[in-house]
Order: structure tokens, then sequence, then C-alpha cells
């Protein structure tokens, strides 16, 4: 007669809900590589970062910053028999006696204190005229306006020297159509300004429109609603409630415009050559001047640092004035 004594089973990896020492081994494994995975996710970023901007920081460094870097270091320099001598600020102090350059900067102001505002002006009246809902093809006349700003320097300037010219020039014929006598345009000093001011502000007034027109966009119906309701004429409503609003837009313009005029070259260039008698002069007309025409490009570069500083000032004083007249 046999015992039924139950004999224990050993308990094997299906028993244990199918993990065997391996598969528990490799589960292990799985999970490590699991918790290494954040460490390893929070270094690939940098890493990409770095393989995306690594290309453009060179470039920089190659084709702006090295640069940069040479002509300051050349602006303390001077060309003597035939080699590169540290003269340390004699450049910048050849410019304090300098008439040609002072004379420059002159013309530059003149040009400035009277083209920006003019322009800005313009571009304000023009913008609210683009902004109204009577106007119709309102996207066509931007378009019209706007095209200017994408003309070609070079041409746009050239197109002007045939407008200009004193002998068979355009506005020469419609004067003389007029009964009037023609005008040296190009050939006389106070001509030659008036008429590189006319031709600048020509480009950037439709650029300098479109962008307060944005600006005007931003600014929301209800409040012209509500300016009504106060009784409120259109001058005053633009004048106090509108305008105060675009300031901002109309600092952006203000200080691209006055950059724009303190680098000018193009126009005056291919006009007038900085002529007649230096009266359209720039500092930058100076600057290829003295750089590519008398080959002194320690001065030359000088020259460039000091027109930087400028703007830099110049743009500087901008900004605190808005800010003191924000802060009133």
């Amino acid at each position: 007669m046999t015992s039924s004594v139950p004999v224990p089973l050993r308990k094997t990896g299906r028993d244990t809900g199918g993990k065997t020492g391996r598969d528990t081994g490799h589960g292990t494994g799985r999970e490590a590589r699991r918790r290494a995975a954040p460490a390893r996710r929070r270094r690939s970023p940098r890493t990409a970062a770095w393989l995306f901007a690594g290309p453009t920081a060179a470039l920089f460094t190659v084709f702006f910053a090295y640069p940069l870097g040479a002509s300051l270091y050349q602006s303390f320099t001077a060309r003597r028999d035939g080699a590169d001598v540290w003269v340390g600020l004699d450049q910048y102090r050849r410019m304090l006696h300098d008439p040609a350059f002072l004379h420059s900067l002159v013309n530059t102001g003149l040009i400035l204190a009277v083209q920006v505002p003019v322009m800005i002006g313009l571009a304000l009246v023009l913008a609210v005229l683009l902004n109204q809902s009577w106007l119709r093809f309102r996207s066509g006349w931007r378009a019209v306006f706007f095209l200017p700003a994408i003309t070609t320097l070079v041409a746009y300037a050239v197109v002007f020297q045939v407008l200009l010219r004193t002998d068979g020039g355009l506005a020469n014929q419609l004067l003389q159509a007029l009964g009037l006598d023609p005008v040296d345009w190009l050939n006389s000093p106070t001509w030659a300004r008036i008429s590189l001011i006319a031709s600048i502000t020509w480009r950037w007034t439709g650029y300098n429109a479109v962008v307060l027109l944005a600006g005007l966009h931003a600014i929301g119906r209800d409040q012209y609603e509500a300016a009504a309701l106060d009784g409120a004429g259109t001058v005053r409503t633009y004048t106090g409630v509108i305008l105060p609003q675009l300031r901002p837009v109309v600092l952006f313009c203000v200080i691209t415009s006055t950059i724009g005029t303190l680098q000018l070259f193009d126009e005056n260039y291919v006009l007038t050559r900085g002529g007649p008698g230096d009266a359209t002069l720039t500092p930058v007309v100076y600057l290829y001047k003295v750089g590519f025409q008398q080959l002194d490009f320690g001065y030359a570069a000088a020259i460039a640092w000091v027109v930087v500083l400028i703007i830099a000032a110049v743009s500087l004083l901008q900004f605190r004035l808005y800010g003191r007249e924000r802060r009133r």
C-alpha cells in the first residue's frame, strides 16, 4: 500500500510569472538603460545646439568679429615705409584738424535736421491716408508706395541723376514748360543738397509709412469710437489718442532713418561724388575716398569707428529723450 504524501514542487520560471534568471537579468539591464536615458537626453540638446550654432558662430567670427577687431587695431596704426606702425590716438587727433572731415559732419547734420523730420511727417500723413476705410485698392497703394524701398540704391540714384540733369533733364523740362528758368540741380551747393534730400525722401517715405501703418493697425477701433463719443474731432483724435500710442513706432522710424542718414553713401556718391565743393560730402563718402583712393587705411578705419560712435551716441540720446517724455 503506497502512501499519498504530497511532494513539494520546485518553483520554476513559469511559476514566477514566466521570468527566469536570464529574463530577470535582461529586465534589469533594460531598467538600467532606462535610468541612464534621461542623462543622455539632457546632454543631447546641448550637443545639438552647438552643432547647429557652430557653423554660424564660425562664420560670424571669420566675417564679422575678426574684421571688426582688425579695423579697430588698424585705426591705431599708420603706414610708414611699407609697414603698419602703431601710432596710438594720432589718427583720431588728426580728425580734429581735418577740415574735410569736419565739413562732412556739418553736411550730414544739415541733411539729418531737414530730411528726417520731413520724411517722418510725410510718412505719418501717408500712413493715416492708407488706413482710411473709404480708400479703394488700399493694398495696391501700399505696394506702390513701398516699391521704392526695394529698388536698388545705385539704380534709383542713376535715375535721379538723369532726371536732374541740367541740360535735358525731366525736371528742367517741366520748369521750362511752366515758363521758369532751368535749375542747375547737381552743380549748385544748395540745390545739390536739396536734390539729395529729395531723393532720400522719395525712397524711404513709403517704407516708413508702411511701418507706421502696421502700428496704426495695432490700435483698436474702439479707441477711435471712444474719442468720437467724447466729442473729439479727427485732428484731436490723432494728436491726443493715436499718436501717443504710436510713439514707439515713430521712435523706431526716427532711429533707423537717423542711422541711415549718418551712413549715407550711395545716393550722394552716384549723384554728386560729394560735390560740388564738398557740399554733399558725408563721413562715409570721405572714408571711401581716404581708404580706397588715397589708400590711407588706418585713417579710414579711424573715421569708420568715429561714425559708429556718433551713431551710438545719437541713438542713445533719442532713446533718453523718448524715455523722459514718456515718464512725463
